[in-house]
């Protein structure tokens, strides 16, 4: 990757007119390769204002005594946003997941092996002051600092303009893209016998589960798919009306499917309710028994 803003001087083109010395830094300037996104079939790389460029790119080793002169506060504030963004866009996409497996899926997207790649398709690496110097450190150091120079990338990106967070966000949904579409494969979706197992859990004579649309569907016009909403309410056992968990999905019946995988995911409040219907089985059948014997005595 060339770098940064590196203008050609062309020979008998003497006359041409020098750019002015200092830009006006109510625009980022663009230092991206023009090659870096249909080389690798990576988004744009958004672009991030002079004054941020040589701090990005700077090792903490190279400017020990000034905090500001490289990118560790940067890579700070870069990580925390990373940890954010990739929050809420699994929180929206998997609305049927445990944080556990949530959690697994956010590691999969931050992680240095992740972002350090990203590093070394957009030649990030490469543009770090001696490069080489550190290139030639044991492979998990320099996996290290190239996630640390993506994530000050990610904060020089945000800080560069007052509007800049959601295009960062937006960037990096479509950075993501690939492995989300693996995790969506690798968790399909609600068990289709979702409801099913939430019955025999909890569901009894006299009892009900009630699936009902939390707000109208949303109509996704031009993709010819709606996204429908349902909640998943009990009443028995003592409950009324009590909500067990949401879901949602391209008709009502996934929709209730993925309340029903919520719900059985709410593990305290289920497993109450289960020991409700075990401790009223019990009651009843030793009830039934003392009727025998009274029967046959």
């Amino acid at each position: 990757m060339p770098e940064f803003d590196r203008k050609r001087k062309f020979e008998g083109d003497r006359h041409h007119r020098p750019k002015k010395p200092h830009r006006d830094n109510s625009k980022p300037s663009n230092h991206n390769s023009p090659q870096t996104p249909t080389n690798h079939g990576l988004p744009p790389l958004p672009q991030i204002h002079d004054k941020y460029r040589s701090v990005v790119f700077t090792h903490p080793s190279q400017a020990p005594s000034n905090v500001h002169a490289s990118y560790d506060r940067l890579e700070f504030l870069g990580d925390a946003y990373l940890e954010l963004f990739a929050t809420q866009i699994i929180f929206d996409r998997f609305p049927h997941l445990d944080p556990g497996k949530m959690s697994q899926i956010r590691e999969t997207l931050v992680r240095n092996e992740t972002i350090g790649q990203y590093a070394s398709l957009y030649g990030l690496d490469k543009q770090i002051q001696s490069y080489k110097q550190f290139q030639n450190q044991a492979p998990h150091a320099w996996l290290k600092i190239k996630g640390d120079i993506f994530e000050a990338y990610v904060a020089a990106v945000i800080l560069s303009d007052a509007d800049a967070a959601g295009l960062a966000k937006k960037w990096l949904h479509e950075l993501w893209e690939p492995k989300l579409q693996a995790a969506l494969a690798a968790n399909d979706g609600p068990s289709k016998k979702s409801k099913e197992e939430l019955a025999k859990r909890i569901l009894a004579k006299g009892i009900k589960i009630n699936y009902v649309d939390e707000k109208e569907p949303i109509v996704h016009y031009g993709q010819g798919k709606e996204t429908y909403f349902i909640g998943v309410y009990l009443t028995g056992w003592g409950w009324d009306n009590q909500y067990l968990g949401s879901g949602k999905g391209a008709s009502r019946v996934e929709a209730g499917q993925a309340a029903a995988a919520a719900a059985l995911n709410n593990r305290p409040l289920i497993d109450e309710i289960a020991a409700k219907k075990a401790e009223a089985y019990f009651q009843r059948d030793k009830e039934a028994v003392k009727k025998d014997e009274a029967e046959k005595d």
